[in-house]
């Protein structure tokens, strides 16, 4: 699981488009999205790398960078 932290990412409307964003690089991913953070953490079931979903929301037109993994 990784945490991704998303810009301009303010309302139910974005956070779908998010989600659709990621399903579209890993449909089955599972995904929570934290609007009042501006975070989602995303358990990925295809093994793809944080890069792709991060890419695949920016493409969505949100800003989209990694977050490190808490201890």
């Amino acid at each position: 699981m990784f945490e991704i932290k998303v810009t301009k990412m303010n309302c139910g409307g974005c956070a779908k488009s998010v989600t659709r964003a990621i399903h579209g690089v890993d449909a089955g991913a599972t995904v929570a999205v934290d609007l009042a953070a501006g975070t989602v953490a995303i358990a990925s079931t295809a093994g793809a790398p944080v890069g792709r979903f991060v890419d695949a929301v920016r493409a969505a037109g949100y800003g989209a960078d990694t977050l490190p993994l808490a201890a």
